[in-house]
């Protein structure tokens, strides 16, 4: 089994659906190894902050390449070091990454490369404009950030998360329609889409 990229509009649910989906994997047998192994998760927003000690929003609000630069280090970071990697087959104990992606690093070409190069499983968590808006409103904050703060913020969401969605689902090796499903349910199908079982 490879490493698992979740990607997907901002507010599709990766990191939720990571954090599930990461003792979900833990145990399958890996193509090529001989012995199962434990999955990790990580964030890529989280590693951001970890580094730099500011959120991707303060990152951005200092400027959008800022931000772009400390997101590409992270993900270069991740695939740094890698079973495939190594001179000697997969050994037990050898952990893959469930990983969960920002919403808006389909703008960051230098992340992407380094996702498309990584080997890893790229999987889409498809949602609508009209529901990914519905949760921005609904997690308790109501400012917006920088790029939405135009004369009609619900508009401007609707085109990015559009033009994004679009270029996401082109990206993809598994596409995942994650509206009105639950984590739990999500994750399953993931699971199941990667092992093959129906």
């Amino acid at each position: 089994m490879k490493d698992i990229i979740l990607t997907g509009p901002k507010h599709a649910g990766k990191t939720c659906v990571g954090k599930i989906l990461a003792p979900f994997c833990s145990g399958i047998r890996g193509s090529g190894c001989e012995h199962s192994f434990s999955c990790v998760f990580f964030d890529i927003d989280d590693m951001v902050f970890e580094k730099t000690g500011k959120t991707p929003r303060e990152l951005y609000g200092e400027g959008k390449n800022i931000f772009q630069k400390a997101e590409a280090e992270a993900a270069a970071a991740l695939f740094n070091i890698n079973c495939r990697d190594n001179a000697s087959p997969c050994r037990a104990g050898q952990q893959r990454r469930i990983i969960a992606a920002g919403g808006g690093i389909i703008d960051n070409q230098e992340a992407i490369a380094i996702i498309k190069n990584s080997g890893a499983t790229i999987v889409c968590l498809n949602i609508s404009a009209n529901l990914a808006w519905q949760r921005i409103y609904g997690f308790g904050s109501k400012e917006l950030p920088l790029f939405l703060q135009t004369e009609n913020p619900q508009e401007t969401h609707r085109i990015l998360h559009e033009k994004r969605g679009a270029a996401y689902l082109e990206l993809a090796d598994i596409i995942i329609n994650a509206e009105d499903k639950t984590p739990e349910e999500i994750a399953v199908e993931i699971l199941n889409s990667i092992t093959g079982k129906a």
